[in-house]
């Protein structure tokens, strides 16, 4: 199969779709690998590291796309390359559809099958290409969280960790995933007083378990919500649900109850965001102030630490990669039940019944 590495074009976006490690093993297996000149380098991986591997360099993004069977990526195409998908091709990535109709339009114009990392699914149901960049996303909302609290970025002036002396500030974490277990880590490391909030009973036993006590949980009600947002300085959004748009769990008229300078980190903007002022931002224009709130939604948040992220994305991403190049997306998709739930379109036709319900198609 020819396996395609197009360069990231989204917003400040420095990672790249597979590691010259990645590309040896593949050229090992009789594939041939063609990336597009300098799509590592931000990440730390020269053209001649990817020549050394064997991949072919392509100078431009449409050569790419042009010979490529198979598309490996990370995050969705954007409008510039919507056209450039050719019909039956494969791309393999990060889509999170249900917080955009237009990509899932244009992906259905293309006819081609799209494979979401999001959405494929381990033994054990859980969803282990989105593991390591959650565990990323959610160390990073705390340093930016605690950055973005400071006076000079219109924060509420406050030191997370608190000094002898003054006490520490407050952290609020919805969701009791991945995103909200590093959070809590590295809140608590901070010494940061932390309350993660969950529906899941199960998940706050399994907080309460591995977190030292400066972390507390509690159920998550939006009485219990209301009651928080207005006492607590840093809040992360961390909720996930597969697949489909993320509930808002904090509404607008809750922030005009926070304290003013109080910082929203919301690391579920990749699915439209669980706090109702949710936008996407991007590292250029990270921040925004809606009711004296610092407002932090970058939706590629590990794409600042791109060396670290790629390497953590590959080192999950290549197995399936490898399996859909030697047998071909259909019969990979037969053997592997939990590589069939990343289907998400295929050939004009949404396959994934979560995002024809974001939109109310169905």
């Amino acid at each position: 199969m020819k396996v395609g590495i197009p360069s990231e074009i989204k917003n400040n976006e420095s990672r790249v779709g597979m590691t010259p490690g990645g590309v040896f093993e593949l050229i090992k297996n009789n594939h041939k690998v063609f990336v597009q000149s300098e799509a590592g380098i931000n990440s730390g991986f020269s053209n001649e590291a990817y020549i050394e591997a064997g991949a072919t360099i392509l100078n431009t993004i449409e050569e790419v796309y042009a010979i490529a069977d198979m598309i490996v990526k990370v995050k969705e195409p954007i409008e510039k390359e919507y056209s450039l998908i050719k019909k039956g091709q494969i791309v393999f990535t990060y889509f999170h559809f249900a917080s955009s109709e237009p990509l899932t339009k244009a992906m259905i114009a293309s006819e081609s099958v799209c494979i979401a990392y999001e959405t494929v699914e381990d033994k054990k149901g859980g969803l282990s290409l989105l593991t390591p960049m959650s565990e990323v996303a959610g160390r990073m909302s705390i340093q930016q969280g605690a950055k973005y609290l400071e006076k000079p970025v219109k924060g509420r002036g406050l030191l997370l960790g608190g000094v002898s002396g003054v006490s520490p500030g407050k952290v609020l974490i919805l969701g009791a995933g991945v995103v909200g277990v590093e959070a809590a880590k590295m809140a608590a490391g901070l010494g940061a007083q932390v309350t993660i909030l969950d529906v899941n009973m199960d998940r706050l036993r399994y907080v309460n378990d591995i977190l030292p006590p400066n972390v507390v949980t509690e159920f998550s009600n939006e009485y219990n919500i209301r009651e928080h947002v207005k006492t607590h300085d840093l809040i992360i959004g961390g909720v996930l649900l597969k697949g489909k748009k993320a509930p808002n769990l904090i509404t607008r008229d809750m922030l005009k109850t926070m304290k003013p300078g109080a910082v929203i980190v919301d690391v579920a903007v990749d699915q439209g965001g669980c706090v109702e002022t949710t936008r996407p931002t991007t590292h250029e224009d990270p921040i925004y102030i809606i009711d004296e709130i610092v407002h932090y939604s970058v939706a590629n948040m590990p794409g600042a630490v791109p060396y670290t992220s790629t390497l953590a994305l590959t080192n999950v991403t290549f197995a399936y990669a490898l399996k859909i190049a030697n047998l071909g997306w259909e019969k990979a998709c037969e053997a592997d039940d939990g590589l069939k739930k990343g289907l998400n379109i295929v050939g004009g036709v949404v396959v994934y019944k979560e995002i024809t319900e974001a939109f109310e198609w169905a």
